[in-house]
């Protein structure tokens, strides 16, 4: 059934004129960004089969390629590039309320608020930085490495390059655990000991390591795995 047979309360772009977005469902949200079927499914039946094949998460779906979107019935490279510019808007949008709302860093709380929107369901390992002042309002915030399932890298050197070059008084580092498990393994902790210690040489403090999983984060500096600056 086409979207145009469909009665005006049931049309998304009708029903979002009249009752607001808040009103649509998930599938009528997607919907209006892909406009129109593919002459079998309307838009919306398109939307349901999509969201079905992301176990129904927003959060899932905002992670699928461009290449996997086209796996759809109905979705070509255009509405493809639709949906994935929307969920990076999303989650610009996101970081950059954070920032505002999270200038400054009190807690790895805080810190984990400003990460997440980057860190959270990726399949892939990431590492960030957060470069601080000496009030611990937030200089700059940025991707350092992107790695494998199940690994990346930290380059010590380059961090404390890239701490100098940001006048950075201190830093927190981040990963994430695609695994679902935040607990850092020793390889973690033995990494974030040599960074600790290249920093300390230049008077830059290391406050904190956060590892992210959906869901959940590990601190190093609330666990204690070791003095933090």
């Amino acid at each position: 059934m086409k979207l145009k047979e469909l009665c005006s309360d049931e049309q998304p772009r009708e029903k979002m004129l009249e009752k607001g977005a808040s009103a649509l469902t998930n599938a009528e949200l997607l919907a209006i960004l892909l406009r129109t079927g593919d002459g079998k499914l309307n838009a919306v039946e398109i939307c349901r089969d999509l969201l079905k094949r992301a176990s129904e998460s927003l959060c899932q779906l905002s992670d699928w390629s461009v290449d996997r979107l086209q796996e759809i019935n109905g979705i070509g490279p255009a509405k493809a590039l639709t949906v994935a510019a929307t969920f990076e808007l999303a989650r610009r949008w996101f970081s950059e309320k954070s920032h505002l709302s999270e200038s400054t860093i009190t807690n790895p709380l805080a810190a984990c608020r400003l990460l997440h929107p980057h860190l959270r369901s990726l399949s892939h390992e990431e590492s960030w930085i957060i470069y601080l002042n000496r009030n611990n309002a937030v200089e700059g915030l940025e991707q350092l490495t992107s790695g494998t399932l199940t690994a990346t890298t930290f380059d010590t050197r380059g961090i404390v390059r890239r701490a100098i070059e940001k006048h950075a008084c201190s830093v927190i580092l981040s990963h994430n655990h695609p695994s679902g498990d935040p607990r850092p393994g020793q390889a973690d902790i033995e990494c974030t000991q040599r960074i600790r210690e290249a920093l300390r040489a230049f008077e830059i403090n290391l406050l904190d390591h956060i590892v992210i999983s959906d869901g959940c984060f590990f601190s190093f500096a609330d666990e204690k795995i070791y003095p933090i600056d």
